[in-house]
């Protein structure tokens, strides 16, 4: 498939989850923490029902990259888990599926941390 094909769709997708969360951001008076747990919920429901992974599959980056493809990823992790090692799997999968995304969130975080300066309000 085209390149710039498969780049505009992930663009146009990953585009729409972020203005979603522009919009509860701007008409709500939901903090930006609430609206975060709230993406990765809604990802976890969307997949568990499955409807989410139709959509990785057409948009790729641009349903896995925001928040809501972190759910996917837990979701189908747990699934790939549950069928290798049975019931284990509730545990283990998502905490496997996740862990690359956790550690470089925290890896990331351990770096900033050098740099920064925090100031306390």
């Amino acid at each position: 498939m085209n390149v710039v094909l498969e780049l505009l769709k992930a663009f146009f997708v990953g585009g729409l989850i972020c203005v979603v969360g522009q919009v509860l951001i701007d008409t709500t008076k939901m903090t930006p923490g609430r609206i975060l747990v709230g993406f990765v919920v809604a990802g976890v429901i969307l997949s568990a029902i499955g409807v989410y992974e139709p959509l990785v599959n057409w948009a790729g980056s641009g349903a896995t990259v925001p928040l809501t493809g972190f759910g996917y990823t837990l979701v189908d992790g747990t699934k790939k888990a549950i069928q290798e090692e049975g019931i284990l799997g509730v545990i283990k999968g998502p905490l496997t599926a996740g862990s690359v995304g956790i550690s470089a969130a925290l890896f990331s975080g351990l770096l900033v941390s050098f740099v920064a300066k925090p100031k306390s309000k």
